[in-house]
This record gives structure tokens, sequence and C-alpha cells, in this order.
């Protein structure tokens, strides 16, 4: 529960402080993989109207988030997001001292700590993770 609270708060401060690509579709509320595909679409159709060529290049990020720095993106959701205080605090728990561990054919590996990545199966994880990992590349 406090973790679709803290979900809603973040997305409404990226939205409130203009913080999410314009063309970014995933967890915004009227956009969805149908909107980006038509925007993707009309671009196509604009560049062949103008009889310019067009390049359309695709990046599978669906494993991105587990090669975020927990350091780096918590030192770019204070410096980039302005989130201090309290809710950094919040979000550095949220991240920090994780362990996974493998399991096979009923044996379980010892558990390792995590310095990078975001939970799998949070509800906070993938909604707000796109526009904090995007924010994260570019200022690299």
């Amino acid at each position: 529960m406090i973790e679709r609270i803290v979900a809603e708060q973040v997305r409404a401060h990226l939205v409130e402080c203009d913080l999410m690509p314009p063309v970014q579709s995933a967890y915004r509320e009227g956009h969805s993989t149908e909107t980006a595909v038509l925007k993707v679409i009309s671009d196509i159709i604009d560049a062949a109207d103008s009889q310019k060529i067009t390049l359309l290049g695709l990046l599978d990020m669906s494993t991105a988030f587990d090669t975020v720095d927990h350091k780096i993106l918590l030192l770019c959701l204070e410096e980039s997001f302005s989130v201090r205080s309290q809710a950094l605090q919040w979000l550095s728990s949220f991240l920090t001292d994780r362990t996974q561990a493998a399991a096979f054919a009923g044996s379980i590996s010892t558990p390792q700590m995590l310095a990078c990545g975001v939970p799998q199966g949070s509800v906070l994880g993938p909604c707000c993770s796109t526009s904090i990992l995007r924010m994260y590349w570019r200022l690299r």
C-alpha cells in the first residue's frame, strides 16, 4: 500500500515539475503503447511526405533497470529531481540492503547483496524508473 502511495506521489512530482520526456508513453495517464506506436507512425508519414529518409532504431530496455547503480540513482533523484529529506531516505531504504539468491533443483545459493537494479515485482520500481533511468543516462 505504501509503495502505491509513494509511486503516485513520485509520478505527480515528475509531471508537475515537467521531468518526464514529452514522448514517454509508459506510466502516464492517457498514454499507452498504442499512443507510442501512433506517434512513430505519424513521424514516419510526416518524413515520407517531406521526402526525408526515415531510420527507425529500436532498443530493448526490458532489463535496463538491472544496471542502475543505487548510489548514482539516489544522487540523480536528489540533484536532478529535487527529491530530498524523508522522501529520499524512504527511496534509499527501498533500494538498499537488498539481497538475491538463485534457486535450482531444490538448492538455494548464498544470498548476495545488490548494489544495482530496481526491485522486481514492486509497484514503485517500474512506474518511475523509466524517467529516472533516462535522466541517469543523460547525466552520464
